[in-house]
């Protein structure tokens, strides 16, 4: 895991590249590599996971000189592709098998990379950019052309280092407020910075840009679309299962462990102590001291089964304030609430121990339909734990809110409910939680796997049929009945508990103060326009008396306050 940047043109000042990568050290704080000539400026900040060795450093050269790759992120199958390769390899790294791979592939390599990854590959001779990301956008990659230039980075602070305005990108700001958005997955927050959508490539070549789609989930599925018996579908996906955890287990350093009170990661955790180099592994989770939203009890049950080393990292509303203006600043958008944060402590304290990489278990629920929505007939809010609409759209000005535009995703399926899997896999909930992992993970300088986001299981759960997602009206009912003969009753059907801390309590009680004080900032600020202050102090009064069913649209205005400080209207 670590940071890649570059400037494609004519480069003047090659000061620039070192202040982008210096804006993102923390995702490779164990060395800073450039390479650079009169056209291109390449940087590298590495975090060194697989081949701890100096020569494994980047930018890499290939052996003829006329490829230079910046990576980010891990290939899995990197010992499996090295045996197809015909290369002379002087590393035992995945970084000199992708290199390899693109050489004798070309940009059909990609279909044969399991991972998590985006790079860039500079071709000397055609002076061409090629640049790629994995297929569900695990690892970031953000770029603007300006000026004739093309510049790219793996947080959007790079950019803005670079000397790009730090612009609001008032559509995608309008989205988040009127209707939750995040944006779609090539926007960002910000104008004139883009971000290379998951399952893209990107070419760049005598200042022509040309970004493409190279993963075709839609069609990738049609190879499981055979009818499977039930037992035959659980026999395969734990096959499947236990394959993606053993590829994730390959790290020349300590890997640990996220775990929360539910299926899905207990699930995880059961098979990732069934690994021949798992001895040991200690498992993270957090917990507020509040017996309403703690998973604790659910926790040390598992861990009762397992007998893993538990280390509990506790947050306090009392370092709410502080730790939001680092992690905002991690962020550089807005992020999901005090969860957000809990998740944020739990890397610092990996990294004090030594863990640098932390297995979770994101992406069940988007492949076996494990979310309460999936079982209702509307498209409803997705938004889990609330009983009404937690936007309010009411307190935006009109003129800000003419800005907003309602998200429209692709129906590529006949089926609502395959439609509502897909859009949170590629469009809403994955990319969201994504964003947040990567940035928080990184800022501690840690590397963050996710097992179920193997294509091969998300593809061969997504293409089964409903009933062996949903039957009776319990979900994810394959993973529970896998898992059955492992875990007690308690865990294996315990309901999906979508609220993890006393957010909506802390905002109105605890942090009363810091809340009105951070509105008493938007107020004062050149962004007070883009809301009726009056109706949104209303809105602030009514949750503190009222209603405070959901908290959401009191982190949104928060968001603004941590994001926007030093930016202009």
């Amino acid at each position: 895991m670590c940071g890649i940047a570059g400037i494609i043109g004519d480069i003047t000042n090659n000061d620039l590249i070192h202040s982008m990568a210096a804006a993102q050290s923390h995702r490779g704080p164990d060395y800073t590599g450039f390479w650079k000539n009169e056209n291109i400026s390449l940087a590298h900040n590495r975090l060194s996971i697989i081949d701890l060795e100096a020569h494994s450093n980047q930018p890499l050269v290939s052996n003829c000189g006329n490829y230079i790759l910046v990576f980010n992120g891990e290939i899995y199958n990197y010992i499996e592709l090295k045996k197809e390769l015909n290369y002379n390899f002087k590393t035992n790294s995945d970084t000199e098998v992708l290199l390899a791979a693109y050489i004798e592939w070309g940009k059909k390599c990609l279909h044969k990379l399991n991972g998590m990854f985006s790079f860039a590959i500079w071709d000397v001779k055609k002076e061409t950019l090629f640049a790629a990301r994995d297929r569900f956008g695990v690892k970031p990659f953000f770029y603007t052309k300006i000026d004739n230039k093309l510049i790219f980075s793996s947080e959007i602070k790079a950019i803005h280092a670079y000397g790009i305005n730090k612009t609001p990108n008032k559509k995608v700001w309008a989205n988040y407020f009127a209707f939750g958005s995040y944006g779609m997955p090539n926007e960002t927050f910000w104008k004139d910075i883009s971000q290379l959508s998951g399952g893209h490539y990107l070419e760049y070549s005598n200042k022509n840009l040309k970004v493409e789609k190279w993963y075709f989930f839609e069609k990738e599925i049609k190879k499981y679309q055979k009818k499977y018996t039930y037992e035959e579908v659980k026999t395969k996906y734990t096959n499947l299962l236990k394959q993606s955890i053993r590829l994730r287990f390959r790290a020349d350093v300590a890997v640990g462990f996220n775990l929360s009170g539910g299926l899905d990661s207990s699930a995880l955790l059961t098979f990732v102590n069934q690994q021949e180099n798992s001895e040991n592994i200690k498992a993270f989770t957090f917990y507020t001291n509040d017996k309403r939203y703690d998973e604790l009890p659910w926790v040390e049950e598992m861990i009762s089964i397992t007998n893993n080393p538990l280390v509990k990292v506790l947050l306090k509303s009392d370092e709410v304030e502080n730790l939001s203006k680092k992690v905002a600043y991690h962020q550089d958008e807005p992020f999901g609430g005090i969860p957000t944060l809990a998740y944020a402590k739990i890397f610092e304290q990996a990294r004090k121990e030594n863990i640098l990489v932390l297995l979770d278990g994101q992406g069940m629920d988007e492949q076996w339909a494990g979310y309460d929505y999936y079982l209702k007939n509307e498209n409803t809010n997705i938004i889990q734990g609330v009983n009404k609409s937690p936007f309010k759209k009411e307190v935006l000005s009109k003129e800000f809110l003419a800005f907003a535009e309602k998200p429209k995703y692709p129906k590529p399926f006949e089926d609502d409910l395959l439609n509502k899997q897909y859009r949170d896999l590629f469009y809403t909930k994955i990319p969201r939680a994504l964003r947040f992992n990567d940035r928080v993970s990184m800022a501690s300088s840690t590397e963050l796997r996710e097992p179920f986001l193997d294509y091969n299981l998300v593809e061969f759960a997504f293409a089964q049929p409903l009933d062996y997602k949903i039957k009776n009206g319990i979900q994810k009912k394959v993973l529970r009945d896998i898992v059955s003969e492992f875990l007690s009753d308690s865990i294996t059907y315990a309901p999906k508990r979508p609220l993890q801390t006393p957010q909506r309590e802390w905002l109105g009680n605890d942090l009363k103060d810091f809340v009105s004080n951070k509105l008493d900032e938007i107020e004062n600020s050149s962004f007070s326009n883009w809301f009726d202050m009056n109706k949104l102090k209303k809105e602030w009064q009514n949750y503190l008396e009222v209603d405070n069913d959901s908290s959401f649209h009191i982190w949104q205005w928060l968001s603004l306050a941590f994001i926007l400080k030093e930016s202009s209207n």
